[in-house]
């Protein structure tokens, strides 16, 4: 999954070093991506339904879920992207997952 920060605009404050939540969890990205490749169509479909539970589980709006999954010569990719209604939720699932 790719899931890396593309933004570092933290506001420390000079006196205790702490860094506001807001700048941390801004609701820029609130999306989720998913690839991988499994060895049967219908293991790429179960971990697909888990993922759909796991970001059912955290909702707080319906997360939009758009998913695929592709025949390869080694497999069946499953590609998937979760939109999240915030960025809260969004950092949520993805800790879940790990």
């Amino acid at each position: 999954m790719s899931n890396s920060i593309n933004k570092c605009k933290s506001n420390e404050t000079p006196a205790c070093c702490c860094v506001d939540v807001g700048t941390i969890i801004d609701n820029d990205d609130c999306t989720a991506e998913y690839k991988n490749v499994f060895a049967s169509e219908k293991l790429a479909q179960e971990k697909l339904n888990q993922l759909t539970q796991a970001a059912r589980d955290v909702e707080s709006e319906p997360c939009q879920i758009e998913s695929q999954i592709d025949q390869l010569n080694d497999g069946y990719q499953l590609s998937a992207k979760f939109h999240f209604s915030c960025g809260a939720e969004c950092l949520i699932f993805q800790l879940k997952l790990r």
